[in-house]
C-alpha cells in the first residue's frame, strides 16, 4: 500500500512588530500625507519613507507610548520634507490628472485651476513655514488635533502651541495675499 502523500501548508510566520505597525497605521499615515502634499504618489513614497526609516535605523524607536502620535508626526514631517524638497510646484500632463477631477463636468474649468493653484500655494507656503511651525500648523489644520493635543504630541505648552499657530496663521495670510493681489488684478 502506498503511503499517501502529506499535503503540507505553507503557514506564514506571525506578522512582525513592524509589520503590525503598518497594518495598524498605513491609512491614517496615507491619508494624512496625501491631505499635505495633494499627490497619492507622493503619499505612497512618504508612507514608504517613514517606514524604511524604522527599518534602517540601528537606534531604537520606542513606540510603546503613543505609536499612532509618533507614525502620525513622522508622516507629517516627511511630508513637509517632500513639498520643501521640490523648489517649485510641478506641472501635471492632462494624462496624470485624477480621474476624480476629470468627472466633475458641473464645475467651471477656471475655477478647478484656481483651487488647484490656491491648494500648490498654500502647500508650498505651509512647507516654508519652520520645522515647528509646519508641524503644528499639519496637526491642526489638515489632522484635526486641537491645541492641547499638539502641545502634549509636542512636549510643549498650549500657550506656545497658540502663539506658533498665530505667527504661522499670519504668515501665510500675507503670502497668499500677495499671491492673490499680483494674479487678480
Amino acid at each position: 500500500m502506498p503511503l499517501a502523500a502529506k499535503s503540507l501548508r505553507a503557514v506564514p510566520d506571525p506578522p512582525g512588530e513592524l509589520e503590525t505597525l503598518f497594518q495598524e497605521h498605513h491609512k491614517h499615515l496615507f491619508r494624512a500625507a496625501h491631505r499635505i502634499t495633494g499627490s497619492p504618489a507622493d503619499a505612497e513614497d512618504v508612507l514608504q519613507t517613514v517606514f524604511l526609516r524604522l527599518v534602517k535605523s540601528h537606534e531604537t524607536y520606542d513606540l510603546s507610548e503613543n505609536p499612532h502620535a509618533y507614525l502620525s508626526r513622522a508622516a507629517i514631517n516627511a511630508s513637509l520634507d517632500l513639498i520643501r524638497s521640490r523648489g517649485r510646484a510641478k506641472a501635471v500632463g492632462l494624462e496624470d490628472a485624477p480621474v476624480e477631477l476629470m468627472a466633475i463636468k458641473s464645475a467651471n474649468p477656471e475655477m478647478q485651476h484656481a483651487d488647484r493653484e490656491l491648494q500648490t500655494l498654500i502647500r508650498e507656503a505651509v512647507g516654508r513655514l519652520g520645522a515647528t511651525a509646519a508641524e503644528m500648523f499639519v496637526l491642526r489644520y489638515y489632522e484635526g488635533y486641537d491645541n492641547r493635543e499638539i502641545a502634549k504630541l509636542m512636549g510643549t505648552s498650549q500657550m506656545v502651541v497658540g502663539v506658533v499657530l498665530h505667527r504661522a496663521r499670519t504668515k501665510l495670510r500675507k503670502e497668499i495675499g500677495r499671491y492673490l493681489e499680483k494674479h487678480h488684478k
